[in-house]
């Protein structure tokens, strides 16, 4: 499986972006695709996850009622709608994929990993 993720971009705080995740493979085989994000000199943090089946998105507190995760099952694709940016939202934002479907936030728990888009938000 691999992943690339795209959409990301300098915005102002209030500003809307919508990043994309593209996978190829089987999506079957990873049922679980969510978001990271790492800030400069901070250590990479969970941010939003969906799932095929049981169960429903789960979101990091500092994002939730802003940021929506969603997926595209007949395209293999998942994205992250992001509103009401913030300075704080500013990182790059890595998708990632998961082999099993039980609820994980841990980088350690995601098995597949694309490369990094920037988000950039100004105050």
């Amino acid at each position: 499986v691999q992943l690339q993720a795209s959409g990301g971009g300098l915005v102002q705080a209030g500003a809307s972006l919508r990043l994309s995740c593209a996978a190829s493979g089987t999506s079957t085989s990873t049922p679980t695709v969510g978001w990271f994000r790492q800030a400069p000199g901070k250590e990479r943090e969970f941010v939003a996850a969906i799932r095929w089946t049981v169960g429903g998105p789960y979101y990091a507190d500092s994002v939730k009622g802003r940021f929506t995760i969603s997926r595209d099952n007949d395209k293999n694709a998942a994205y992250l709608q992001m509103n009401s940016l913030k300075p704080e939202d500013t990182a790059v934002y890595y998708c990632a994929a998961r082999r099993y479907s039980s609820r994980a936030t841990a980088q350690s728990a995601y098995d597949y990993w694309g490369q990094g888009t920037q988000v950039t938000v100004s105050s």
